[in-house]
């Protein structure tokens, strides 16, 4: 039977804890673990902790941790992910995947062509939302680390700013991304649905990004960065 693993967003050692309410619910009401189970626990810090579940209520639960080890080591590639904000469930699958497949820090970007605009509130909660899709999905991958999800950004903001070796734009006509020398750290920019216009591409360009392609085929806004992390791992980083 595969061990249970959560994330628990507080910091974790040896010993007994009070786990937060959210966690208590999903273990007791939702999985239905019992006293004497056994559970897998990581904060975020890179250190995975081994106990067992000592008390189970119906607000409660407590656990007792037992054993620490280090948790699985990150890719040596770290990835800044600068996604264009897209609807719903393809900003979710972006966010997911791209945890799963290691990014380190994703941004989404406010571009010409994106279809969603996000406000103060609204914008805290989907924050919050794509979070969620992180750990949720480092919980499922085995990763120890949170990737860190950037509240969004103007396109111009981000590429100002973004600090990396080597700068990508994605772009049809372009360079494969294997004519490019090994980087330590790496910056993807990823257009919204309508994809990014050829002021948007040429501006980049200026700011230090170079353009970079992923074969003959024109790839939807949440497939992209599943491709570009995937070559990318495979070049430079740890697949």
């Amino acid at each position: 039977m595969r061990l249970s693993r959560f994330f628990i967003d507080a910091p974790l050692s040896l010993g007994q804890h009070e786990l937060p309410e959210a966690q208590a619910h999903y273990i007791g009401r939702v999985l239905r673990l019992a006293a004497g189970d056994a559970v897998q626990l990581f904060d975020g810090s890179g250190q995975e902790y081994l106990g067992e579940l000592i008390e189970v209520g119906k607000k409660s639960v407590r656990v007792d941790l037992r054993e620490s080890f280090a948790g699985m080591t990150e890719s040596p590639l770290r990835v800044h992910l600068g996604q264009g904000l897209s609807r719903g469930e393809r900003m979710d699958w972006a966010i997911q995947k791209a945890t799963e497949l290691g990014v380190a820090e994703i941004s989404p970007i406010v571009s010409e062509r994106c279809e969603v605009r996000l406000k103060d509130e609204r914008a805290d909660k989907r924050l919050a939302h794509w979070r969620q899709i992180a750990i949720s999905a480092c919980e499922q991958c085995g990763r120890s680390v949170l990737p860190v999800i950037h509240a969004p950004i103007t396109l111009g903001d981000w590429q100002r700013d973004i600090q990396a070796d080597l700068k990508l734009v994605l772009h049809p006509v372009a360079e494969p991304l294997a004519s490019h020398a090994r980087p330590d750290n790496l910056a993807f920019l990823i257009g919204p649905e309508g994809g990014l216009s050829e002021a948007e591409v040429d501006a980049a360009k200026a700011a230090g990004f170079h353009a970079a392609r992923l074969g003959p085929r024109v790839l939807r806004t949440e497939t992209a960065p599943v491709v570009a992390l995937s070559v990318a791992q495979q070049l430079w980083g740890d697949f």
